[in-house]
């Protein structure tokens, strides 16, 4: 198991928000793929060092969310969708400082020009690109996810307390 996993686990004293913190990771990715292709540039190592950057960021941007959410359902006994509403409004401004901070650091590497650019340019088109759709999906998907993802952990806990008792095997002599 991934040690990241495992470790959001402990913090939620879940397997189900992980795997929604994950969630959020392909739309940056896509978002860093299509940002190169639109450029018309090749995927090299610098991109991918990009991409690996961008999934830390956005990774972040979900924990964000989704801890509020979890702490603020625990703490203040709301439903999983007011806690994930409130979260999101709460949240919001956090979130969009992080993002505009990274998407503004990388914007000088995206539009540099001189010695060395065509080395620092791959880095900031997929920051750049992966920010912007990541920003636009993972606001409007991660909520929708945190709701499927606790009704199928309430459906799993709801099976296992439902299942009949083992019985015990008998002897026979």
């Amino acid at each position: 198991m991934p040690p990241f996993t495992s470790f959001s686990a402990s913090l939620y004293e879940s397997f189900i928000h992980p795997i929604t913190i994950l969630s959020t990771l392909p739309s940056a990715g896509i978002g860093a793929l299509l940002a190169i292709q639109f450029i018309k540039s090749d995927l090299n190592i610098i991109a991918l060092i990009g991409i690996i950057l961008l999934i830390g960021i956005v990774k972040k941007n979900a924990i964000l969310m989704i801890d509020f959410a979890v702490q603020v359902e625990r703490e203040e006994g709301l439903s999983p969708v007011e806690a994930i509403y409130k979260a999101c409004l709460l949240r919001f401004r956090p979130i969009l400082m992080t993002t505009m901070a990274a998407l503004l650091g990388a914007m000088p590497l995206a539009l540099g020009a001189g010695v060395g650019s065509e080395l620092r340019r791959p880095l900031g088109i997929t920051i750049v690109g992966g920010l912007i759709l990541s920003q636009m999906l993972t606001l409007f998907t991660t909520p929708v996810v945190y709701i499927y993802m606790d009704r199928l952990q309430s459906w799993i806990q709801g099976a296992r307390s439902h299942a009949p008792a083992p019985v015990p095997a008998t002897q026979t002599d």
